[in-house]
């Protein structure tokens, strides 16, 4: 969803400052502009025009519901893993672009190794638009997680790299039509 709407904060709420990643409360009763809700995260204004993220997991704070993911493959092989593994990471925006990471082209590698529980341990590498945004960390974590609730995985690593360096070349078609490049 991209638009927006004023709430009215139900309860305290941790946020995230955008873009430099600082986390903060906001108190409740505080009244908050919605700019965007996909992937799980809200992207909101505050009453003195800061954005910042909420997370999904605090979606009630809002009065709006948690996130839920329904189109993942069933199994806990190999295959299943790697491919329900590109499919959650497809639903971590960027919290001031409406596009996925994935259709950015921030994720270059995703590599599922079995280990020695009978789990699967997974590597991603991903990149970020820029060396210094203050959100990697926080875009970091939230692949990892993702990832993690996934059945049959075990232990889960995010690298962020720089080499090759991110371009808009590297955006896939889709992502180019939403934020009309093409």
């Amino acid at each position: 969803m991209y638009g927006r709407e004023s709430i009215v904060l139900q309860r305290d709420v941790a946020v995230v400052q955008i873009p430099d990643g600082t986390a903060s409360t906001l108190p409740r009763g505080h009244v908050v502009t919605l700019f965007q809700s996909l992937g799980g995260n809200f992207t909101v204004t505050t009453e003195r025009g800061h954005m910042v993220r909420i997370a999904g997991d605090d979606a009630d704070a809002l009065g709006k519901e948690p996130p839920y993911l329904s189109s993942l493959e069933a199994g806990s092989d190999r295959t299943a893993i790697e491919r329900n593994a590109w499919q959650v990471m497809k639903t971590v925006f960027d919290p001031e672009i409406p596009v996925n990471i994935v259709d950015l082209g921030l994720v270059y590698a995703c590599w599922v190794i079995p280990n020695d529980e009978g789990n699967h341990d997974v590597e991603i590498h991903m990149t970020l638009t820029a060396p210094g945004c203050g959100m990697g960390p926080i875009l970091q974590q939230d692949v990892e997680q993702c990832v993690k609730n996934l059945p049959g995985v075990g232990r889960v690593r995010v690298e962020v790299v720089f080499d090759p360096p991110w371009s808009r070349d590297m955006m896939s078609e889709v992502a180019k039509l939403q934020l009309g490049l093409m």
